[in-house]
Formats: structure tokens, sequence, C-alpha cells
């Protein structure tokens, strides 16, 4: 499991990096972000489904607040057209970590574990738990992208995991951007409980994951006792 956290650790530090570097120099914050969108759709609105699109995709590399953008989006652009553009940017940002790390992920890996069993360790760490680390992604800033690298530098199946990506992203783009859609300046109580909600989920499914996961390690060591 070290092995892992340790190439986990590195890539979340990297994505938190470019996130507080934008945001300590002010070249992105959320009011940044929200005028961008409100210049973009005083000019065209396909021009701000496109910006929803490539923020959401550069999260990829810069770690832009998700969730925030979603919610602006269903919130200038409707509960369908923002969830269209919030899952279209988040499909692409994920298959881009993906495919990235597939291709360059091993100079990565090598470079933090070089022990080759610690290497295979780590791969194995992540095919047995991946899954849930990717669907349960959103319970954290960074691991969603974290995530999806880890699923290209491990080598899993890309359907598989644009399978459970998409699972993970679409109900989250969806309630966000209802939320964002049925929120205002005077009301923006729907948005405020959908991230509460989201959050909580999130944790309560991670809390959960690891209850069950304590529970049979701790009969393995009986059976093995």
């Amino acid at each position: 499991m070290k092995p892992l956290l340790k190439v986990m650790m590195v890539l979340a530090l990297a994505f938190a990096s470019t996130f507080l570097l934008l945001t300590l120099t002010g070249v992105l914050t959320l009011e940044k972000i929200q005028g961008w969108l409100e210049a973009a759709r005083s000019v065209n609105p396909w021009l701000l489904a496109a910006l929803v699109v490539a923020l959401l995709f550069s999260d990829i590399v810069i770690a832009v607040p998700t969730l925030s953008v979603m919610m602006l989006s269903g919130y200038f652009l409707g509960a369908l057209t923002g969830t269209l553009a919030s899952f279209t940017g988040l499909l692409l940002a994920g298959s881009a970590g993906y495919w990235a790390s597939k291709r360059y992920g091993n100079i990565l890996l090598f470079r933090l574990v070089q022990e080759p069993q610690q290497r295979s360790e780590a791969i194995n760490t992540f095919q047995r738990h991946g899954p849930v680390v990717i669907l349960l992604s959103r319970a954290l800033p960074m691991l969603p992208e974290v995530s999806a690298c880890l699923a290209g530098l491990t080598g899993m199946k890309f359907l598989r995991f644009l399978g459970l990506w998409i699972i993970s992203i679409l109900p989250y783009s969806a309630l966000a951007n209802y939320s964002g859609s049925v929120s205002s300046l005077q009301n923006p109580m729907p948005a405020i409980y959908t991230a509460i909600g989201l959050c909580g989920f999130f944790w309560g499914s991670w809390f959960l994951f690891h209850r069950a996961k304590s529970r049979e390690r701790r009969l393995q060591t009986q059976d093995l006792g």
C-alpha cells in the first residue's frame, strides 16, 4: 500500500501546486471564473458552453474548482445544457489524464518506486481498489485527477476506466448543474445544500468502505491466527 500512496501523494502535490500558484498569483480565482463565464454569455451561449468544457478539461492540469464551475454552468446555461457541457469537460479531462499517464506514467513510477516488487505491489493494489477510488474520488480535491492518472499508469483497461469514470461524473454533473440552475444570488441555498449533500455522501461512502475493509482485514488476521 505504501508504494501506491507515495505515487498518489506526488501526483496530488503536483496538482495542488499548480492550483496554489495560479490562485496566489491571482490568475485563477472563483471571481475571475465567474467573470469569464458572464462575459462569454454576453457574446454567445455556445462560447459559454465551450468555456465550461475548456475549464473542466484544464482541471487535469491546474485543479479547477470543478463543483463551483458546474454550479455556475447550471446557473448560466440551464440544467440540461450545463450538464452536457460539464460532462463533456470532465470526460475529456479524465481521458486525457488516463492516456497521458499510460504513455508517460512509467517514467514517474520507476523514479518514485525503484524496487520491482514494490512497483508490482503498487499496481496490484490499485487494480484491486482502483474502481472504488474512481467512483468515490469526488470526496477530495485532486483525487479525481489522481485516480484517472493512476488508472492509466497501472494499466487499467480503458473501457473499464471509462465506464467507472462516466458513472462517477454523470450524476455528479447533473446534480451540480441542476442546483445551480435553480439557485440565484437572492436564493443560493439549493447550491449550498447540494454541495453539503454531495460531500456528505462521498465522505459517508468512504467511511463505509474503509470500515468494510478494516473488518475484512480483521477476519483475515483471525483466520491466520
